[in-house]
């Protein structure tokens, strides 16, 4: 069984080094622990009792002309002993111009690995829908840039991969959400007229610390890697209270600090808070970035959620 894995793994990290990328950023979370599915098809929860349901809103930059807005959407279930998967819808806007959506299902096989940690591949497939407007555009320049003479609305077909080790306390991730390298703009005769979706690596893991009854420590880390741009990393530290309170603190390498707050209203309903501030120097042209989310936790026979709050 252990040869099994290793091979599995080795083979799912080949596959993720095998692809070449150029620079280009997809959209970022601070509540990624809470947005799992959306960047790992392999994220698993190992609760048969409930299905989660998940949104999030994040305003990237707020105040700034031509801001990203991103919304995600995910619903996630254990199917049987050994399978879990879900759905999951993320739409990108920047300013009116550019909207990009995307619609996939995943499914994981979950393996235990110990007595108490699993490890679980997972694939993602779906479509890319992608858009830009450019009516109304003013250009600065006498002959404008022929990148922008028409208008683009084209759907693209897209796979991803990963891996998510986990036991009740801790996880480790690792994923590729879109392996296939989507044409939007090309370079023909030394015009740019397209350009590309290109591939971004994620590496995840977080811990749990009890301390004491009501009160547990949970730091928790994202890098995100894309070729030729500088790797993004991700840090947070959130203390959970009595199962119902949770703050704590963030940091985003040479671009953001954060601070965060989420609350259980009910049994089955969490809703959270972050704000970035920016501290590089596009801090000095936006007021920073504000991100909601929105957890659901469903009984499967309507009762409710009645365990303890799920940590990632």
């Amino acid at each position: 069984m252990k040869s099994k894995l290793i091979t599995y793994s080795i083979a799912i990290i080949i596959l993720f080094l095998g692809f070449s990328s150029y620079a280009q950023q997809d959209p970022q979370y601070t509540q990624y622990m809470y947005n799992m599915s959306v960047i790992n098809p392999a994220y698993a929860t190992d609760d048969e009792t409930t299905m989660s349901v998940g949104l999030l809103y994040r305003s990237q930059w707020a105040q700034s002309v031509g801001a990203p807005v991103t919304g995600s959407f995910f619903a996630h279930s254990k199917i049987t002993d050994r399978l879990e998967g879900g759905i999951s819808f993320v739409h990108d806007e920047i300013g009116d111009v550019v909207k990009q959506s995307g619609a996939f299902a995943d499914i994981a096989y979950v393996l235990p690995v110990g007595k108490t940690s699993k490890l679980s591949f997972g694939i993602k497939a779906g479509a890319t829908f992608y858009s830009t407007n450019f009516d109304g555009f003013v250009y600065s320049d006498p002959l404008p840039d022929p990148a922008f003479a028409e208008n683009i609305n084209r759907t693209f077909p897209n796979v991803g991969a990963g891996l998510y080790y986990f036991s009740e306390t801790y996880y480790l991730g690792l994923s590729a959400p879109n392996l296939l390298q989507s044409k939007h703009l090309q370079e023909d005769s030394g015009i740019v007229s397209e350009a590309a979706e290109n591939i971004h690596m994620f590496f995840t893991g977080g811990y749990v610390f009890n301390l004491g009854d009501n009160f547990k420590f949970k730091p928790a880390f994202m890098a995100k890697y894309v070729n030729n741009a500088p790797l993004s990393i991700d840090a947070t530290a959130n203390v959970l209270m009595y199962d119902k309170v949770e703050f704590g603190l963030g940091y985003r390498y040479d671009d953001s600090v954060t601070g965060m707050i989420n609350f259980s209203m009910t049994s089955a309903v969490r809703i959270g808070y972050a704000y970035d501030h920016t501290i590089s120097n596009l801090g000095r042209f936006n007021s920073g970035s504000h991100e909601l989310f929105l957890l659901f936790n469903i009984g499967r026979l309507g009762k409710g959620y009645d365990k303890s709050p799920r940590f990632f």
